[in-house]
């Protein structure tokens, strides 16, 4: 039996193959940061006891909010494509009619009392994170300029940068002409748009932090 014999240069060139492919995967996995959104002038000022992760139903009571129930879930990830455990997701949006619970929302559209717009979370093991809630409505901001529907976002955890930011809806007419949302860089708007496979799943909407 012939002895197997392998020279040094070899052996160096194997390691040097082989980090290189390590340096090409790990490079594959870096994930663009999600930007930051306005958080917008309607964000909670009054506390409720209820900030679970299903919108579509106050606790103690028996009536659903009014509007098209949706699913949202996804991941929260580093920078690097690790998932991030523990994060802070804390969720505010206006109810199927396009209104905000908030003091000072001068929509005139009715307010949903069994609607109720503020959740906060926290992701799981793999940086999960998921809840029931409404479609929100677009809503008017000047005569020449409606706000498609979303949902604001807030990501925090320790050692990461915290964001404030948006979720859109693929498919939304108000998304091509929004003055926000086109404020961003082309080729970023889509990392804030949530994806349907169909009209049952639920929509997905990952976001990545920078580390501090």
């Amino acid at each position: 039996m012939s002895k197997l014999t392998i020279s040094r240069r070899g052996i160096l060139g194997s390691i040097i193959a082989t980090g290189a492919s390590l340096g090409v995967a790990k490079a594959s996995d870096k994930k663009t940061v999600t930007p930051p959104h306005t958080e917008g002038p309607f964000y909670p000022i009054t506390s409720q006891a209820d900030k679970d992760a299903d919108l579509t139903q106050i606790a103690g009571r028996t009536e659903t909010a009014i509007g098209t129930p949706i699913i949202v879930e996804g991941q929260i990830f580093d920078d690097d494509g690790r998932p991030i455990p523990n994060a802070v997701v804390d969720i505010w949006q206006a109810n199927a009619a396009g209104r905000y619970a908030h003091e000072a929302d001068p929509n005139t559209a009715p307010l949903d009392p069994n609607f109720q717009s503020w959740a906060i979370m926290k992701t799981d093991g793999e940086g999960r994170y998921r809840f029931k809630t409404v479609k929100p409505g677009a809503y008017p901001v000047t005569d020449d300029w409606s706000r498609p529907p979303h949902i604001h976002f807030k990501v925090s955890r320790r050692g990461f940068r915290e964001i404030t930011t948006q979720m859109y809806f693929e498919g939304e007419a108000l998304n091509d002409v929004d003055q926000l949302l086109n404020e961003l860089p082309l080729k970023m708007r889509p990392t804030l748009i949530a994806q349907q496979k169909d009209s049952n799943a639920p929509f997905k909407f990952d976001v990545v932090l920078a580390k501090v």
